[in-house]
């Protein structure tokens, strides 16, 4: 009988929400983060383009359970769109396919934004990862051939602009929901203004429920590994300075109703037994919730007739 290899890394849990920087792909920065945190497992929330900055948010060990929660949050993105251009992957990366030497009108620019706010459709960028027949678009673009993807519905919730640096750019700040691209809001607006335009600049600054009052940068957290020894040496890492950046795991679920149960509650529940909710204010019925013990996750369940019923239970 074949036996189980060793983990790799420390049961370290909690979310980091990342600064991460222009230039970096978010695959890379969850790796560092995670060999940074020498942290058994870790995953981001949203992936973010090397051309874009801002918040990443990336859980590490237990949280990671809470990923789709965060996904689901609303984001908000500040961005600049460069007008008279319009490029094969909407922004500062690919080719120039248009050119226009017309520059869109202040009072224009605001007429078009109620257009771009509410339910709407939207077709991905060409350079997208939606799957099709079971490839990425941007791998069958990047080989040259035709991409036709079908528009799809997305929510935004307000569109805003915000700066008018010169005639030929102007900056916007959008809350959307999942599945939302920037990059194809910037491409139609310039089509719809008769002067073509692309992404310049990007950066996320929320991802509910976290802010920019979460961030933390990649130096910050090099030089509290450095300092705690943790930079390669022999010496042994003290791991405090840098699990002070961490966020707790609960945080992610600021949507769902949350139920205080005692020590005995929580052990029958991160068993996978149900229990009864006990006090005057506990919810009787709610298709989602989540058990806490002394402000620590216990579980995720639903609540039915006074019951809390565990369908993913979190360790200590």
């Amino acid at each position: 009988m074949a036996r189980r290899g060793k983990k790799k890394g420390r049961p370290v849990s909690g979310w980091l929400i990342l600064d991460k920087p222009v230039g970096m792909g978010s695959t890379e920065a969850v790796s560092k983060v995670k060999w940074l945190f020498k942290a058994e497992k870790a995953g981001h929330a949203g992936t973010l383009d090397p051309l874009a900055s801002g918040l990443l948010p990336i859980a590490l060990g237990e949280a990671t359970k809470t990923v789709p929660y965060v996904m689901d949050g609303a984001k908000v993105y500040r961005f600049t769109v460069a007008w008279g251009e319009e490029r094969s992957t909407d922004d500062l990366e690919g080719e120039v396919t248009k050119r226009s030497d017309s520059r869109p009108a202040e009072a224009a620019m605001l007429a078009l934004l109620p257009r771009y706010t509410g339910i709407i459709m939207q077709v991905p960028p060409q350079f997208s990862a939606v799957r099709i027949g079971g490839e990425r678009a941007y791998d069958l673009a990047r080989g040259g051939e035709a991409v036709d993807l079908a528009p799809r519905e997305i929510e935004i919730g307000r569109l805003d602009m915000i700066a008018l640096p010169d005639a030929g750019h102007a900056v916007f700040e959008i809350e959307c929901g999942k599945g939302t691209y920037v990059r194809s809001l910037a491409r139609d607006m310039g089509r719809d203004l008769g002067c073509y335009g692309h992404v310049s600049e990007l950066r996320r600054v929320e991802v509910d429920p976290f802010t920019a009052d979460d961030l933390v940068t990649i130096g910050e957290l090099e030089a509290a590994a450095a300092d705690a020894g943790g930079d390669g040496t022999d010496e042994p890492p003290s791991f405090a300075a840098l699990d002070e950046f961490l966020v707790d795991t609960v945080s992610a679920l600021d949507s769902l109703p949350q139920v205080k149960v005692g020590d005995d509650a929580a052990h029958r529940i991160r068993s996978g037994n149900p229990v009864i909710l006990r006090g005057r204010d506990a919810p009787v019925e709610a298709p989602e919730a989540c058990a806490t013990a002394h402000g620590r996750l216990v579980a995720i369940g639903a609540i039915e007739a006074g019951m809390f019923k565990p369908k993913r239970v979190f360790s200590l």
